[in-house]
């Protein structure tokens, strides 16, 4: 028995050595696909096969300068930091825009949402995209494609004018303090570092204080007030009807927001000046309403004032 038991394990012995070299010759195989495969697969997305190649066909964000007053303003493209000039327009993700004490300003971003800086306000643009523009619209009111809006305020105000926003796009604005989710339409934000108010004219606005999961829904004429009551404590939401002492200033704020939209739309520029390795570039249309006693169209001139010279390597070539 202990011979036949002996005999039967080296015949099992022997059938795994004999299988063994097909077994390893096919890992081998495989390893040296993956090896031949991946990096193919790679250059194909960086060449423009993966996401990476959509988003090339994604248009640059710009802004427009629609309105200036007072003192200076500045922009931080993040290569340059440079006065605003009326009329001027610039890439407008990545960039800083800063309105001193005795300043205010007014900018309309491509996607048609006009924003009022007051006096000492500070906005970061972080993140703005946009889709390609839906072909031959005539809503202006309308939002031309699906973006995503994220912007830090560190201090100052802001007023708000959106267009209406399209399915699937986003725009929330952050303060130390809180997170506002914005669909639109008239919205002002104020923000200190011990206080932000958040004050809903018309449309839809979620609040939420720094840190939570949940927010509060505000509905036109309410004002969210968040503050924190501790360096350690989490910031408290309080909703409350807009003061009537504050509703004139508010309705000046979004209203000068409304009439910098008015201004300008964006389009796509002509595709003479595009070739692959370039994204569509948006251009400036300036608005001039006719004689309101007629009725008749709007004028539109792309003739946009060029930037100074310090800034032609990003106003210039686009107002081109």
């Amino acid at each position: 028995m202990p011979t036949t038991l002996a005999a039967a394990g080296s015949r099992h012995a022997r059938a795994f050595v004999c299988k063994a070299p097909a077994t390893i010759a096919f890992a081998v195989v495989v390893a040296l696909f993956s090896i031949a495969v991946v990096p193919s697969a790679l250059r194909a997305d960086e060449a423009g096969g993966g996401s990476s190649g959509s988003k090339k066909q994604n248009p640059t964000s710009r802004l427009y300068v629609a309105d200036l007053d007072g003192g200076t303003s500045e922009i931080n493209t993040g290569e340059r930091i440079e006065d605003l000039t009326r009329k001027s327009v610039h890439s407008a993700e990545g960039t800083v825009v800063e309105t001193r004490p005795d300043a205010t300003s007014a900018l309309v971003l491509s996607n048609g949402t006009g924003i009022y800086f007051a006096e000492d306000t500070r906005l970061e643009i972080k993140r703005f995209l946009q889709e390609p523009f839906q072909p031959n619209r005539t809503d202006l009111e309308a939002e031309p494609s699906i973006s995503q809006t994220q912007t830090y305020l560190s201090r100052g105000t802001v007023g708000l004018c959106t267009s209406r926003l399209i399915a699937g796009s986003s725009m929330v604005y952050s303060t130390p303090l809180a997170n506002i989710s914005i669909r639109g339409q008239r919205v002002v934000v104020e923000t200190t570092d011990s206080e932000t108010k958040v004050s809903l004219i018309a449309g839809d606005v979620t609040v939420r204080g720094e840190g939570f999961s949940g927010g509060e829904v505000l509905k036109p004429g309410q004002q969210a007030v968040i503050r924190r009551e501790s360096p350690n404590s989490p910031p408290q939401v309080q909703i409350r009807p807009i003061p009537d002492a504050d509703r004139a200033s508010l309705d000046d704020k979004v209203s000068s927001a409304c009439m910098a939209r008015r201004t300008v739309y964006f389009e796509i520029a002509e595709r003479t000046a595009q070739n692959e390795e370039n994204r569509p570039q948006l251009v400036p249309v300036i608005i001039t309403p006719v004689n309101p006693k007629n009725n008749g169209p709007i004028i539109s001139d792309t003739s946009v004032a060029p930037a100074p010279a310090a800034a032609s390597g990003t106003a210039a070539s686009t107002a081109r």
